[in-house]
């Protein structure tokens, strides 16, 4: 009788190691997966809530350590905000302009949202000092894409490198409004700079070469902001001075996170998943395109919409890709679903190209050389690209050991990729999942067919 494959997590007190035996003959993956919160709404709920008047209760948060660092960063100015759990969080909001000044520094841990979102909020909290950092990820990624536009509405902020790298300190200012043309389309950005603006006095815009994702604007309006948005030119406008009111968040599950299972099930041979309570925001939908464009079997079930958020179940099948050309508008809107879509890639037939991706680069990882050597480890056939990747699929892959970087995307990506490859691979420092995962594993473990 062949031996089953075996998922084990291996902890010891340096790191964890994520063992996957794939069986022989492999085995599929079945049954209803039910997926953590969307974590860019979970943040974003978190922040709203404190800078409300009023109480927020907000339902289905992400519990990753992503969003426990944005909390913890809020209570320290103020904000009262229960433990947190997935099914009911009270946040008790303490007024727009009224966070306090730290005894101690912000520490963001490993979350690029919280510290550049952040800034856009403590740059406009007029005569009060912040200090903010985080782990050794987030001391290393540029910050001067949220600085610059700052600066120009006035802030006053110091850093490393010409102001570019954490740790960074602010001294709040009464900040003016700007018209910002941003040279990237990143919703870090654009919300970083709407959030600055809910103080200033008049209009604050921005316009964005591409669409990116549009969960703040959404969330802005639900919780009182006066803003516009000019789809033509991929602009948004929010009149400053604004009164925010606590409001009900029910956060859907997150596509980031269900990205990992529908191209585990496209995959895997015999497989047939169903992703429940999914957000499909338009604005995220890039990687269900994608896929779509290499022959996946998708099908969106049970549509809906939950607090302003559209959401439906994702039924998955296993099927044949093939490769394609992923590049341009598409890339704002999948940005951070690359590294398991490099994944599916490798099983397709033909080459797959990835472009305009340079943003990658400046991830929790450098993602895109990353996901090429660890890949290629495997037996792949990666080539990079100074912004992007050159796959060519259809190469067997073998189990060895690979390693996560300490990027969580690039740990469950490698997972994914180990249950297609014969033998043992070895994912070290697995427990990178966590900051945007944490049941990762348990679910992998549940959804292979024993």
């Amino acid at each position: 009788m062949a031996t089953p494959t075996a998922i084990v997590l291996k902890i010891t007190d340096k790191q964890h190691d994520l063992i996957i035996h794939r069986s022989r003959s492999g085995q599929p993956l079945q049954g209803r997966i039910r997926i953590p919160g969307d974590k860019s709404i979970s943040h974003r709920s978190l922040m709203l809530g404190a800078l409300a008047e009023g109480e927020t209760v907000i339902q289905g948060l992400l519990l990753g350590e992503d969003p426990r660092s944005t909390a913890s960063c809020f209570r320290a100015m103020g904000a009262e905000i229960s433990d947190l759990n997935s099914q009911e969080v009270r946040v008790k909001g303490i007024g727009l302009g009224n966070l306090v000044e730290p005894l101690d520094v912000l520490n963001v841990g490993n979350s690029g949202t919280t510290i550049r979102l952040m800034l856009g909020i403590l740059a406009s909290h007029s005569g009060r000092f912040f200090a903010v950092t985080g782990d050794a990820s987030i001391r290393s990624r540029p910050m001067s894409r949220v600085v610059k536009p700052l600066q120009q509405m006035g802030a006053q902020i110091w850093g490393r490198k010409d102001h570019s790298l954490a740790p960074l300190a602010i001294q709040g200012q009464a900040l003016k409004p700007i018209h910002y043309h941003s040279p990237i389309a990143s919703a870090q950005v654009k919300s970083c700079i709407l959030l600055a603006g809910l103080m200033t006095e008049g209009q604050t815009t921005v316009t964005e070469p591409a669409l990116s994702r549009d969960h703040s604007e959404r969330m802005l309006r639900s919780f009182g902001a006066d803003l516009s948005v000019d789809p033509e030119t991929n602009s948004v406008t929010v009149t400053g001075q604004a009164r925010l009111k606590g409001q009900t968040v029910i956060v859907p599950g997150d596509i980031s996170s269900a990205a990992f299972w529908l191209v585990a099930g496209a995959i895997v041979p015999g497989s047939e998943l169903t992703i429940e309570n999914v957000g499909v925001n338009p604005t995220r939908t890039g990687i269900l395109e994608a896929l779509a464009q290499m022959g996946a079997d998708i099908t969106l079930k049970n549509q809906r919409e939950v607090a302003g958020e559209p959401v439906a179940d994702l039924r998955v099948r296993h099927s044949q890709l093939k490769g394609c050309t992923i590049a341009g508008d598409l890339i704002p809107r999948l940005i951070d679903e690359i590294p398991i879509l490099a994944v599916a890639a490798t099983f397709a037939t033909g080459t797959t190209i990835i472009r305009d991706a340079e943003e990658l680069r400046v991830k929790e990882s450098d993602r895109i050389s990353v996901m090429a050597t660890q890949l290629n480890l495997m037996g792949a056939s990666i080539t990079e690209l100074p912004d992007g990747m050159e796959i060519v699929g259809g190469r067997s892959l073998t189990g060895t050991e690979v390693d996560s970087f300490t990027d969580h995307r690039i740990a469950m990506s490698l997972a994914i990729a180990a249950l297609n490859a014969q033998g043992t691979t070895t994912i070290h420092r697995a427990e990178a999942a966590a900051v945007s995962y944490p049941e990762f594993v348990e679910t992998l473990q549940r959804a292979i067919v024993r």
